[in-house]
């Protein structure tokens, strides 16, 4: 899991004593909501300087288990127009505290380490 609650399954074909992963037939899950669409990527090399922790995720969690499955195209959509939500409420909240004379910084840009 990414911190943006994307979920990549995967298949490990290589690992190294760096932690460094070669990942085939990879599949992107991305969450939204109660709904989850999953995108084929392909092959993903990670280096191991990026690396920090690898572990399995139980799928029979409660939390995974009432998700409904959407194409591609619809979660993409979903995600969009969630992402375009989001940002509404943010300029809302910023023009708020800009006009009481507050700074305004949002969770997303102070969890962003810009790299």
């Amino acid at each position: 899991l990414t911190k943006q609650w994307y979920q990549r399954r995967v298949r490990v074909r290589s690992l190294d004593q760096f932690a460094n992963l070669l990942l085939t037939q990879t599949i992107e899950r991305i969450h939204v909501r109660d709904k989850y669409g999953d995108i084929d990527r392909g092959v993903f090399l990670i280096r191991g300087e990026n690396v920090v922790l690898c572990g399995e995720v139980d799928f029979r969690n409660s939390k995974f288990k009432n998700l409904i499955q959407v194409s591609q195209e619809e979660i993409l959509q979903i995600q969009a127009e969630e992402l375009k939500e989001k940002e509404e409420k943010q300029k809302i909240l910023k023009k708020a505290f800009q006009e009481r004379g507050v700074p305004y910084y949002s969770i997303d840009s102070m969890a962003d380490d810009g790299f």
